[in-house]
């Protein structure tokens, strides 16, 4: 079996659709991530765009806030994702949730996660929120 072809037309229309909402939700730091994968794994960071958010991230039915809060929630539950649990952080800032709101996501995951998974997305939460001075967390 032969790997799709990236660069094939429909390839490209995904990936241009993937990163046109990419580029809405990220705050930039999206092509540090493609540009870190180039040299090695060029066909993951085309799958990325493409399928995370050319497919995925694109479809009707959830906001971007939803999405975001679906995403905090798993990559929580799931632990060792903490630098993408860290991306997600900033992108959820960036698409308007508060900081009380993702602190309250990690809160009610604790439920389910666990309390160390919980800790540990809220001490990335911590990291992120120091970068944009917005500490201390204040109710909304």
């Amino acid at each position: 079996m032969t790997a799709p072809d990236i660069n094939s037309p429909d390839e490209q229309i995904r990936y241009q659709r993937g990163l046109e909402v990419l580029n809405a939700v990220d705050g930039g730091s999206a092509p540090a991530v493609m540009e870190n994968l180039a040299d090695i794994a060029p066909a993951l960071a085309h799958h990325i765009v493409a399928f995370g958010f050319g497919d995925i991230y694109s479809r009707p039915g959830l906001d971007p806030k939803q999405r975001q809060l679906v995403t905090l929630g798993i990559l929580t539950a799931l632990g060792g994702c903490e630098p993408q649990l860290e991306v997600h952080i900033r992108t959820s800032l960036n698409v308007g949730l508060t900081p009380t709101e993702i602190v309250e996501t990690f809160t009610h995951a604790a439920g389910y996660a666990g309390f160390p998974r919980a800790l540990n997305a809220i001490t990335i939460a911590k990291k992120v929120f120091t970068e944009r001075n917005l500490l201390p967390v204040k109710d909304d």
